[in-house]
């Protein structure tokens, strides 16, 4: 089969298709022919040496894909029962996304709405979920509270957004243009923050937030202390303004009696994952085939094009999802 291999380091050109075998299914796994897949922050830094694969699991990039199943592996027939020859589904593998075959648990995988199409399906599994996982299992949010979402025209942000307001949630963003803003705002955002032009922790005068989802750290951290209602909880993703943070103010964390949590995905047990996908279909999957959920897809590439996507990510050059299918 063909995957997209690369030589580590910063370049995104050298990236480049390349021939392996199939994977050898597994227990507990099928195989996946793979019509598309999603980009993400952490192919990127994989790429650069900075993340690499958890042990154990496949090196080829790839967190996310839609395809349609074409083998099962060697297990009694009880545990595949959900699944059969060319089922049209999405999933969330933990690496080799970026292969026209990929392994998958059985239990990872999630049916394609009939809405959905093959390319947009593949930006579904990884931001989705992680955006789940941060504003309900992790961040603890609840219906009717305040949320501020950091980077909210990212593709996790926008997910967020979605499933916030699914539950009748105030959602506030923050972004730094106002086409971006503008998007947050189609996708159900209540109040737009301009951190280019405005100091977002000057924003609420009339109240604060319960939940805060925050990609950045830096001089974010005490800014979001200030405005963290009182036992609220902050959730950290990722540090795109380095690894360490400001002075932490202890004395507002205490008086806030604050929760600040990091939390991922990837390295997470194949366990947590099948719970995780258990409670997000039973909750939300119905929501994409009625439309009142959406994958929000910037652009859909060849595979030709994979630097592009790569280089793109990193200059901050998108809006939702970066999806790459395979050549006809």
């Amino acid at each position: 089969m063909q995957f997209i291999d690369y030589q580590e380091g910063p370049a995104t050109d050298t990236l480049f298709i390349n021939d392996t075998t199939k994977p050898v299914l597994k227990h507990g796994q099928v195989l996946v022919k793979v019509h598309s897949f999603g980009i993400n922050r952490a192919d990127t830094l994989q790429r650069q040496g900075k993340y690499p694969a958890p042990r154990g699991e496949s090196p080829i990039l790839g967190l996310e894909v839609s395809g349609e199943v074409v083998q099962l592996g060697p297990d009694p027939i009880d545990t595949q029962s959900h699944w059969c020859i060319g089922d049209e589904v999405f999933a969330l593998v933990a690496g080799g996304g970026y292969a026209e075959y990929v392994a998958v648990n059985a239990s990872h995988l999630i049916a394609k709405p009939n809405s959905v199409d093959m390319p947009s399906a593949a930006g579904i599994a990884e931001v989705f979920l992680t955006a789940y996982q941060s504003l309900f299992q992790v961040g603890g949010l609840k219906p009717d509270q305040r949320v501020l979402i950091h980077a909210g025209a990212s593709a996790v942000g926008l997910a967020a957004i979605q499933l916030a307001k699914a539950r009748g949630c105030h959602v506030s963003v923050t972004a730094s243009t106002e086409k971006k803003l503008a998007m947050c705002e189609k996708y159900g955002a209540d109040r737009l923050i301009n951190y280019k032009t405005q100091n977002f922790a000057e924003c609420f005068e009339q109240g604060g937030v319960d939940v805060i989802i925050d990609f950045v750290g830096g001089d974010y951290i005490n800014r979001n202390l200030r405005i963290l209602n009182v036992d609220g909880t902050i959730v950290y993703l990722a540090m795109l303004a380095g690894r360490y943070g400001d002075k932490l103010d202890m004395a507002l964390m205490l008086a806030k009696r604050a929760t600040i949590t990091g939390s991922t995905l990837r390295s997470r047990t194949d366990e947590y994952k099948t719970a995780l996908i258990e409670a997000f279909s039973k909750e939300f999957l119905a929501d994409f085939e009625s439309g009142a959920l959406r994958p929000v897809i910037d652009t859909r590439y060849d595979v030709k094009d994979i630097a592009i996507t790569h280089q793109r990510l990193e200059q901050n050059d998108s809006m939702g999802k970066l999806v790459v299918s395979w050549s006809s």
